[in-house]
């Protein structure tokens, strides 16, 4: 075990040890607010139009039902799930950083900018890039006019064409433009510094 292992094995014990109390709430509200949306899951399967109140077998499926029922789901667990979250853990957080000593925020301070330091060496982006090609997928049956066909009603395979097509326009949509701007900078600037 290196020396930044074994005192980041320290400062977590020691925050632990010290902070007990607010870790045990940290960890009840989130077992809560998980609880909350699956039983939000449950009672809007059950209620919802979209997916025949439930009895709709997965055949009957659209690609216009996924999205109503992804979108409207969403908008309903940020309402009743998420706001009081973020309102509890806000506030909470806030008060419980106000409440610590000066040494402590400081060593946390401190910590936190090594850490910031050292995850950029470490990581790369995001990964936005599966929404991405799902919009891209719900866009491409939109613009064929599948959008609403049961998925019972074609075959499998036209699916994961469809997926593929998908990902092939992406390559093209971004791979183009890519291509046109590395060839840019290499003749602009890449080729004066190897001369």
């Amino acid at each position: 075990m290196s020396n930044e292992e074994s005192s980041e094995e320290k400062y977590w014990k020691k925050f632990f040890k010290n902070h007990w109390k607010v870790v045990a709430i940290g960890i009840t509200a989130v077992i809560v607010a998980f609880i909350g949306a699956y039983l939000l899951l449950v009672v809007f399967i059950a209620t919802n139009s979209i997916g025949n109140y439930g009895t709709a077998s997965i055949d009957l499926w659209t690609l216009d039902w996924i999205v109503g029922f992804m979108i409207q789901y969403t908008g309903w667990a940020l309402l009743i799930v998420g706001v009081p979250s973020v309102l509890f853990f806000g506030l909470g957080g806030y008060l419980w950083w106000r409440s610590l000593p000066d040494a402590e925020k400081q060593e946390f301070k401190d910590r936190e900018k090594r850490e910031k330091a050292r995850r950029k060496e470490k990581y790369g982006g995001g990964g936005g890039g599966s929404m991405a090609i799902f919009i891209g997928y719900c866009l491409l049956h939109l613009i064929r006019g599948t959008n609403n066909i049961t998925f019972g009603s074609i075959t499998y395979t036209y699916w994961i064409f469809s997926w593929f097509e998908t990902i092939m326009w992406f390559f093209i949509v971004l791979g183009i433009p890519a291509i046109i701007i590395v060839i840019i900078v290499y003749f602009a600037d890449w080729k004066k510094k190897s001369e």
